[in-house]
């Protein structure tokens, strides 16, 4: 969403670099174009994954934008691990991780199966999703996950204010954000409830209003796949919207690189970064590195410029709050498998990527870990139980003066945080 050097900006500076890049988007839709797809590094087919942003960039300070990136071309490491070959505009299979592969992944498979009854997941988007529930049910189908639907009780869809019928205008590239939110909660824990809250906007007011609805709504676990630019209202925001003791609040780190993005700057919640994911000879069976693309495409990380340190991190070269806590899959090119089929972008199958995809998994951990002890601050447990995560110790995300702000190490590193899941273990207390 912004380029970003190794050292924070200024909030005047940053908003300038942000509405430049604004009106180059706007200058690209002016002619019929949409957003730009990124190409993926050289992958042995020879046939480069590419991508385009679901959401638009923000364009003011306190606006936000979804993390979700959505593949339109080449060959993505399902395809490649399961011999299917590249299919132009194919929308009618999959071609990216099921829930199978992502439990199996992330050590999942026992516990998706017997635990989550009566917890509810809220996943909190701007905009509305006129095909969520239809959407998800196909997704959930296909995959052989138990029915989520308004009717059984298991899915709910409501406004900003919990109203299930005064709902926000849709939106292609949110609904898009939407689907991959839903699809990843049914992934990894399918026998949980799925509260989908639907901000008015995409600013930082309004999906902070969504979040306390979340809450309010009985929620204990509330997924955030957004970001915007880091500013000095970042305090307020925390104090408002996110300090909900005993509920897990996760938000994805970015997909601009090296970095601090808001809210998952915020000390309350649980920042979750982003992996390239792919299936090896390994006794895990899998193998897991920094995700990056280029200097400005990759998972979000860095030091906060403004908010303060929760008294779990225990990193010496950062003095404020370090992004990010935690990672999980978020690569396109080794990208999850979606349903969608509201507006331009919604075509059936399509495989996306992004810490988009990251967040909402984190969530469903949570969620199949039970729920969280009253006055708990969730984002604190995996640094209490760091030995039950996969460390990730390959890859950087772009350049930084402090190593570890964005470079994989042994041990706590800014991409990837503390790992990812293996089992509950991390994500209990």
């Amino acid at each position: 969403m912004r380029t970003t050097p190794s050292t924070p900006p200024t909030s005047r500076l940053r908003w300038r670099r942000v509405a430049s890049a604004a009106t180059a988007t706007a200058a690209l839709l002016l002619t019929g174009l949409t957003t730009a797809a990124h190409a993926q590094a050289a992958d042995t087919s020879n046939s480069k994954v590419t991508w385009t942003r679901s959401c638009a960039l923000p364009r003011h300070p306190g606006e936000m934008a979804c993390n979700a990136l959505r593949v339109t071309g080449g060959r993505t490491a399902f395809q490649q691990q399961h011999g299917i070959s590249v299919q132009a505009a194919e929308a009618s299979s999959p071609s990216g991780y099921g829930p199978t592969d992502l439990r199996n992944a992330y050590g999942l498979t026992s516990a998706a199966a017997t635990n989550g009854s009566g917890r509810t997941i809220a996943i909190v988007d701007a905009y509305d999703d006129p095909n969520a529930e239809s959407d998800l049910a196909a997704y959930r189908s296909h995959y052989g996950l138990p029915a989520c639907t308004t009717a059984n009780g298991c899915f709910k869809k409501v406004g900003q204010t919990g109203s299930t019928t005064a709902l926000p205008t849709a939106d292609s590239g949110w609904a898009g954000e939407i689907s991959l939110d839903l699809d990843m909660a049914s992934a990894i824990c399918p026998n949980c409830h799925i509260t989908l809250v639907e901000a008015k906007s995409a600013s930082m007011a309004n999906l902070g209003t969504a979040v306390n609805e979340a809450v309010s709504l009985g929620a204990k676990y509330v997924s955030n796949s957004y970001g915007g630019g880091e500013s000095s209202s970042d305090a307020t925001y925390d104090s408002t919207y996110f300090n909900h003791p005993g509920v897990a609040i996760t938000v994805s780190a970015g997909d601009a690189g090296y970095g601090a993005e808001y809210p998952a700057a915020s000390k309350y919640v649980t920042a979750v970064g982003g992996t390239s994911l792919t299936a090896s000879s390994t006794t895990r069976g899998w193998t897991e590195s920094v995700w990056r693309t280029s200097s400005t495409e990759g998972t979000g990380s860095g030091c906060s410029a403004y908010d303060t340190k929760p008294t779990w991190q225990t990193d010496t070269g950062c003095a404020k709050r370090m992004i990010a806590d935690v990672s999980a899959v978020a690569d396109p090119a080794t990208g999850v498998s979606v349903y969608d089929t509201y507006g331009a972008d919604g075509q059936g199958w399509a495989t996306y990527g992004g810490t988009s995809a990251s967040a909402p998994i984190i969530a469903s951990v949570y969620a199949l870990a039970g729920t969280p002890s009253t006055g708990s601050y969730p984002a604190k447990f995996p640094y209490a139980n760091a030995s039950a995560l996969n460390d990730v110790t390959s890859g950087s995300n772009g350049s930084c003066t402090t190593s570890y702000f964005c470079t994989a190490r042994t041990g706590y590193d800014g991409p990837t945080g503390l790992g990812t899941p293996e089992g509950l273990g991390a994500f209990t207390g």
